[in-house]
């Protein structure tokens, strides 16, 4: 009993979080103390041992030490399901904190790390029979999530204008691109760095004669060094360039919706609900449509519209031109035996906002669903007035990490909405805001940094070997054959396959979103990034991110391998 009590805690593993495609990255841990060496090299050395070898490895008296040596084998054999499966900690204890005699939507964790709005002292005299409303619809205004992404396409593709491309010694490569607006008598220009691009309007009477590409540059950025450009001569120069401004553009995002019930504080017991309410489908009906997935042609945000995997249905609706997929946690498949539910966690785990629907009166705690990439939640819960006519007026809450900027549109004061249009409204715009300005924490803004930089660095690259070649630079000739076509070549080794090859890195980027690794001889298990895109689908990355061809909303690549695009 004692060696399989020491067995077990020898197994133990500490908590997973929500990574890549099953969602979890679990460690091995023995005590405070490392995997014993014997013991793989014991595994080792019967693994490798040759057929032909006469020497038996097992004994009558250690008949008791191999079976515990095959236990060890077939733990570590485990499905990747299963290696992702861990002991949660004891149940949650928490004071439910009373406001105003009506408990409080969130509460803060115990370590702290994020905001709530409205703050607790705001909640005193909340109550769903306030005869205060809302804000006017009208000033929920959806984020823009690069204002001067379409500078390039509105500006310069309709007119005449010349690109370069230089490759500073401290900024490292440049794109510049220049037009003269004649009607207007003045210069436009755009210079593209690793951190950002710049944009300026010049006029004509500012300057004796047009100033160089270089002069330009300085203008709209005193660090520039470089004392000559390249000019573009590539007849496709700007549709590269333009797909380079554009990339994190999206208009479609995915949103994890959870069911919290009457009690349930834990991750457990939240992603365990497999039955709705009526109240519950009544506030779905609100924020969109259920709609069948098998044959669904609309925006997906990753779920399986060919196999049925991920359930029979979804909800989805359209919004000011964007398309939302809704993953909700009731509607994922739900499989017996599994109390993590990892099939549902490797979506809305995924996900960089989540929409958390409460029935009851127990709290959300923002932290109780562990997650590398969910960094905002809005909590809504059904509130009942004094008046019958006040029976459906909603109570919304909002908290996200403390690196997450605010962004509106604002709560009412109270937070209380009456009217299901109204709510719809706000609760699609503060979604689709929350997700954009999720993307300036720091874990997706250093991740946007080194997805750009790569992206940038490509582009530039690109354009100054397809100028070459239209010039007809002779230094090509001493390029091998296979090389010079794969340079050449308009199909699949061009500008976009690089540029989904540089998007791909961010699938390695362990260290970046600080994710745990494997210790002991496990197998260390790539996660697949929360940014990237697949069959031109956008993704969450940064999203993640959307951080395909979209830097948005991205969905995971292919988060199963089943589910293939149509």
């Amino acid at each position: 009993m004692e060696r399989e009590k020491r067995n077990e805690k020898f197994f133990s593993r500490k908590r997973s979080f929500t990574f890549g495609a099953y969602g979890g990255v679990d460690k091995f841990t023995c005590g405070e103390t490392a995997r014993p060496e014997s013991v793989e090299r014991n595994i080792l050395e019967i693994l490798d041992s040759p057929a032909s070898e006469t020497k038996p490895f097992l004994s009558a008296s250690s008949n008791q030490k191999a079976t515990e040596l095959f236990e060890i084998i077939a733990k570590l054999q485990g499905s990747r399901i299963d290696e992702q499966r861990c002991e949660f900690p004891p149940p949650l204890k928490c004071q439910l904190l009373q406001i105003g005699g009506e408990p409080t939507l969130v509460v803060p964790p115990k370590l702290g790390g994020y905001w709530i709005d409205p703050p607790l002292q705001r909640l005193v005299d909340v109550s769903p029979t306030s005869s205060q409303y809302g804000l006017d619809p009208e000033c929920y205004d959806i984020m823009e999530r690069d204002g001067e992404a379409k500078i390039y396409h509105d500006s310069f593709r309709s007119r005449h204008h010349h690109s370069f491309t230089a490759v500073d010694p401290s900024l490292g490569p440049l794109v510049l691109s220049v037009c003269l607006e004649e009607e207007e008598q003045r210069l436009r220009v755009i210079l593209r760095t690793r951190e950002c691009s710049l944009h300026g309007v010049f006029s004509l009477s500012l300057f004796p004669n047009i100033p160089s590409s270089v002069d330009l540059a300085k203008m709209l950025c005193d660090s520039v060094t470089v004392s000559r450009f390249e000019v573009v001569s590539y007849l496709k120069a700007p549709e590269l360039i333009a797909a380079f401004d554009e990339h994190r553009l999206t208009p479609n995002f995915k949103f994890g919706i959870l069911y919290q019930r009457e009690g349930q504080i834990t991750e457990e017991d939240i992603l365990s609900n497999n039955e709705e309410s009526q109240g519950f489908r009544d506030f779905l009906s609100i924020l969109g449509e259920t709609v069948q997935l098998q044959g669904f042609t609309g925006f997906r945000g990753g779920l399986d519209v060919c196999h049925g995997q991920t359930g029979s249905d979804a909800v989805f609706t359209s919004f000011h031109g964007r398309e939302i997929m809704f993953h909700v946690a009731t509607k994922l498949p739900f499989t017996e035996g599994d109390p993590q539910q990892l099939q549902r966690k490797r979506h809305i785990g995924n996900d960089i906002v989540a929409l958390v629907y409460q029935e009851g009166c127990t709290p959300f705690l923002p932290d109780v669903i562990s997650s590398h990439f969910l960094h905002c939640f809005l909590v809504v819960r059904r509130v009942q007035g004094e008046e019958e006519e006040e029976a459906g007026a909603y109570q919304v809450s909002v908290t996200a990490r403390e690196d997450v900027p605010a962004f509106g549109p604002v709560l009412p004061d109270p937070p209380i909405f009456r009217d299901s249009a109204l709510l719809r409204q706000y609760i699609l715009t503060k979604l689709i805001n929350a997700e954009i300005s999720c993307y300036k924490a720091e874990r997706f803004s250093r991740l946007e940094l080194r997805t750009r930089t790569s992206l940038l660095e490509v582009l530039q690259a690109e354009l100054s070997t397809r100028s070459h070649c239209m010039m007809g630079d002779p230094s090509l000739s001493s390029l091998s054959s296979s090389e010079a076509v794969r340079v050449v070549s308009e199909g699949s080794g061009g500008f976009i396959e690089n540029f989904k090859r540089a998007i791909r890195v961010r699938s390695h980027s362990f260290d970046t979103l600080g994710a745990p690794k494997k210790t002991g001889g496990s197998v260390t298990q790539k996660p697949k990034s929360v940014y990237t895109e697949k069959d031109g689908e956008s993704n969450k990355t940064p999203g993640l991110l959307h951080l395909m061809d979209s830097w948005g909303s991205a969905e995971l690549q292919d988060q199963a391998s089943p589910q293939e695009e149509t």
